[in-house]
C-alpha cells in the first residue's frame, strides 16, 4: 500500500515537469484525476487584499493602481483568480474617473486586458482603442488589439464570413506589425497572432 502511494506522489511530480508556461499539460491526453485548481500565489493574495482595502476604505492612487494591475496582468496565475480580476476591474474603474489623466493610457490598457481574458471583447476593444488614442506608442496595447481583431476573424471564419474574416486579420497584422516594431526584441511578438488565439482556444 506504501508503495502505491510513493509511486502516485512520484507519478504526479514527473507529470508537474511537463507543465510549460502557460502552465497547460504538454504530455499526451492521460485518464487521471484532474488535478485541483492552483491556490493563488502569496504575492496574489495579498495584492487581492489590497484591491478589497481600496475599494472598501483605503485610497489608491492612480500610480499606485497602474503599478498593481501591471504586476498582476504579467502574473498569468493571477489572470486565473476570478476574484483577484473582478476586484482590479472595479478598482480601475474606479480609479478612471479621478482627475489625475497621468495614467489613463494603463488603465485603459489594463482593463482592456481584463475584459479580453474574461471574453469580454466588445468592452475590451473599447478599452484597448482608448488606451490606443492616449498613448499610440504601447507595444502591449497594439498585442491586444492584435489578439482581439484576430480572434474576432476566427470567429467570422467559422461562421462563413470570409470578407469580414479577412479584415480582422489585416487589422490584426497591423497592430501586431506595430507592436513589433516598438519593441522588436519581445519574442511574444514574434509569434504568428493566429496561432497564439488557437492556444489561447486549445486547439
Amino acid at each position: 500500500m506504501m508503495r502505491r502511494i510513493i509511486a502516485a506522489w512520484v507519478a504526479l511530480g514527473l507529470l508537474g515537469g511537463t507543465l510549460g508556461c502557460s502552465m497547460a499539460p504538454v504530455a499526451p491526453h492521460q485518464e487521471a484525476a484532474t488535478p485541483p485548481p492552483m491556490e493563488p500565489s502569496p504575492s496574489t493574495t495579498s495584492e487581492s487584499a489590497r484591491l478589497k482595502d481600496a475599494l472598501t476604505g483605503r485610497e489608491m492612487s492612480p500610480s499606485e493602481v497602474a503599478e498593481v494591475s501591471d504586476r498582476l496582468l504579467a502574473d498569468g496565475q493571477a489572470l486565473n483568480d476570478q476574484q483577484t480580476m473582478a476586484r482590479l476591474e472595479l478598482v480601475i474603474l474606479k480609479t478612471l474617473k479621478d482627475p489625475d489623466k497621468t495614467h489613463r493610457a494603463v488603465l485603459w490598457r489594463n482593463l482592456g486586458i481584463i475584459h479580453y481574458h474574461q471574453q469580454k471583447y466588445k468592452q475590451a476593444e473599447h478599452d484597448l482603442q482608448s488606451a490606443n488614442e492616449l498613448n499610440p506608442k504601447n507595444p502591449r496595447t497594439h498585442f491586444y488589439l492584435a489578439c482581439l481583431f484576430a480572434h474576432k476573424g476566427r470567429i467570422y471564419e467559422k461562421s462563413g464570413k470570409t470578407r469580414a474574416s479577412q479584415q480582422q486579420y489585416k487589422r490584426a497584422a497591423i497592430e501586431i506589425g506595430l507592436a513589433r516594431k516598438l519593441e522588436p526584441s519581445n519574442a511574444l511578438y514574434k509569434q504568428d497572432i493566429k496561432q497564439i488565439i488557437q492556444q489561447e482556444n486549445g486547439k
